[in-house]
């Protein structure tokens, strides 16, 4: 659930890039002076803060990813058999996938 809120609200900082620029290509074509400059400032504005959800969200991915890792180091330790096990079928499988071509 915690993922797709997060997609959800990165979603919705870049459609909020995306409107600032095209408001500020828009007024900068037709105008100059006060305007532009408050648009050019929602726009950086916007753009930092969809940066910031962008690296928060890649350093949880990483640490998910490192989780995940972990667990699955700490599982063939505990069951190695198992793990083999696992893992000779997976490649019995793909091989079955591959020699069908």
């Amino acid at each position: 659930m915690t993922a797709k809120v997060s997609t959800d609200k990165l979603m919705d900082d870049l459609r909020t890039v995306v409107r600032d620029a095209e408001a500020l290509l828009q007024a900068t074509a037709a105008q100059t002076g006060d305007k532009i400059e408050n648009v050019r400032a929602r726009a950086t504005e916007s753009l930092q803060k969809a940066r910031q959800r962008l690296a928060t969200m890649e350093k949880e991915a990483i640490n998910e990813m490192r989780e995940a890792a972990a667990n699955a180091d700490n599982y063939v330790h505990e069951k190695p058999w198992q793990a083999v096990g696992i893992a000779a079928g997976a490649g019995l499988l793909i091989g079955l996938l591959i020699g069908r071509r």
